[in-house]
C-alpha cells in the first residue's frame, strides 16, 4: 500500500450541502425554500405561532400553584452528617448548629433555614439545632442517644 492508495471507507464522510449555489447543486435559485412569504426571508422566528390559530401551550389548561412567599430549606441528611463527623469537619462534641453546617461545607447557603432529613444512619451521639426536621429524623437522632433541636426562625439571615 503506498500513501496514494489510502482512502476512507465508502460512506464514511459525506460532502457538505451547498445550498443556493446555482441549478447544479440540486438545491440552487431558491435553496428550497419556496417562493416569497415569511419563510423565505431571513431573521424569521415563528416558534409556537400557528397563523393566528390559539397556540397549544395557550389551549392547554394551567395546572397547580406555585406560592410566591413559600420558604426554601437548604436540605441535609443524617448520613451525610455522619460523613462530616468521621472526617472530623465537624465536631459532634459540640452542638451542631447552622453555622457549623455552613462553615464545615455542608450546606453552602442557609436561605430560609436548615431542614433535617432521616436519609442515611447516624451512630454519633449528636446534639443538632436547626430550623427545622423530619419526624423521623428527630426519632433517628435520639435512637443515637443525641438530641434534634427545632427552633423556629433560621440563625443566619
Amino acid at each position: 500500500m503506498k500513501l496514494h492508495e489510502l482512502r476512507d471507507n465508502p460512506g464514511a464522510s459525506k460532502k457538505r450541502m451547498r445550498v443556493a449555489r446555482g441549478p447544479g447543486s440540486g438545491k440552487g435559485k431558491m435553496g428550497g425554500r419556496g417562493i416569497k412569504g415569511q419563510k423565505s426571508r431571513s431573521g424569521v422566528a415563528i416558534n409556537g405561532y400557528e397563523g393566528g390559530q390559539m397556540p397549544l401551550y395557550q389551549r392547554l389548561p394551567k395546572r397547580g400553584f406555585n406560592k410566591p412567599n413559600r420558604k426554601a430549606f437548604a436540605v441535609v441528611n443524617l448520613g451525610l452528617i455522619q460523613k462530616f463527623i468521621d472526617e472530623k469537619k465537624l465536631d459532634a462534641s459540640a452542638p451542631i448548629t447552622e453555622e457549623a453546617l455552613l462553615a464545615s461545607g455542608l450546606i453552602r447557603r442557609v436561605k430560609d433555614g436548615v431542614r433535617v432529613l432521616a436519609k442515611g444512619e447516624i451512630t454519633v451521639k449528636a446534639n443538632i439545632e436547626v430550623t427545622g426536621a423530619s419526624k423521623s429524623a428527630v426519632e433517628a437522632v435520639e435512637k443515637a442517644g443525641g438530641s434534634l433541636k427545632v427552633t423556629s426562625a433560621p440563625a443566619a439571615e
